[in-house]
């Protein structure tokens, strides 16, 4: 099975919640009206897209149809899916740009943060890249324990030291490693404990400190993992965030088990941080690179593409 096709899997879900209730609206309708767009808006709200976003895209839906004149609600999933295509594109590509680059991974656990990371290492492994793991998540002794795992699944090398050690001495002994092992990137699993913000801000600026003090003018991305199935709590989740660590970009898992898909494009429009990674499956090349076109293409597919 090809990627586009792996997409469209494990966006089934939420592609027969969303786009089959868009798809029913608009069949349903011989002319465009203030009721299809109430209805669209209503089906896109239980699609876990959200409010604010909801009511955004009916907004620019409407404009849209009357700037171009369309009186065929047929026509309406056409602009629907464009509107999705630009609001959901923009800066997905990740910034690795020097040698070293660091890429910082945030996340609560349970939405799979350090599976997340040991994807990540393969697949920039399989791009050419040379990656080295740093265990900055020195809370638990399992996180580092996992870790490993997935360093030698992907055969990378790691850094690590005992649990409770101090977060940002892990993040210095990885960065230091990195230089004189000719790192392409050093991705840093931290702790993301939102029961108390001070606490992770405080860890994340000290962080933030030895990456500017040992690693100056690298690339930086500090990459937030998110629970898709989780709905709107992954958005309140990235709010609390993105005020807390000033997160550069959003890798959501578990797209595959949820009908809740629909929450990207909330994340990505009321918070304006773009969606650098999606998670589509438990195989180690199931962590993904968003692209805004596909992913629209796969939740409102064609009537071709469909049979």
């Amino acid at each position: 099975m090809g990627f586009l096709g792996k997409l469209a899997e494990g966006l089934k879900k939420t592609r027969d919640s969303m786009a089959k209730r868009v798809d029913e609206i608009v069949n349903s309708f011989t002319k465009i009206d203030e009721d299809l767009f109430e209805e669209l808006e209503e089906s896109l709200i239980l699609s876990d897209v959200g409010i604010v976003t909801s009511q955004a895209i009916c907004s620019e839906l409407r404009a849209r149809i009357k700037k171009q004149g369309v009186t065929d609600s047929m026509q309406v999933k056409g602009l629907l899916k464009e509107i999705l295509i630009e609001m959901l594109r923009g800066g997905e590509e990740l910034n690795i740009s020097t040698k070293p680059s660091i890429v910082l991974v945030i996340g609560v656990n349970g939405v799979g943060k350090t599976t997340t990371i040991g994807k990540l290492a393969s697949n920039l492994k399989a791009q050419g890249k040379k990656v080295l793991l740093g265990a900055a998540d020195t809370f638990r002794a399992a996180a580092i324990e996992q870790l490993e795992v997935w360093a030698q699944r992907s055969g990378v090398d790691m850094i690590k030291q005992s649990q409770g050690s101090d977060p940002a001495a892990v993040v210095f002994d990885a960065i230091t490693a990195g230089k004189a092992r000719g790192a392409d990137v050093i991705i840093c699993d931290t702790a993301g404990r939102l029961h108390n913000k001070k606490n992770l801000m405080d860890e994340l600026s000290k962080i933030s400190r030895v990456i500017a003090r040992e690693a100056p003018g690298c690339a930086v991305e500090v990459l937030l993992v998110l629970d898709a199935t989780t709905g709107q709590n992954a958005l309140n989740q990235a709010r609390q965030f993105k005020e807390a660590a000033g997160i550069t970009g959003i890798i959501l898992t578990k797209l595959d088990g949820t009908a809740r898909g629909g929450v990207v494009i909330g994340i990505k429009q009321e918070l304006q941080v773009p969606i650098k990674y999606i998670g589509i499956g438990e195989q180690i090349d199931d962590l993904r690179a968003f692209n805004a076109n596909d992913f629209v293409e796969a939740l409102f597919p064609s009537q071709e593409e469909q049979e």
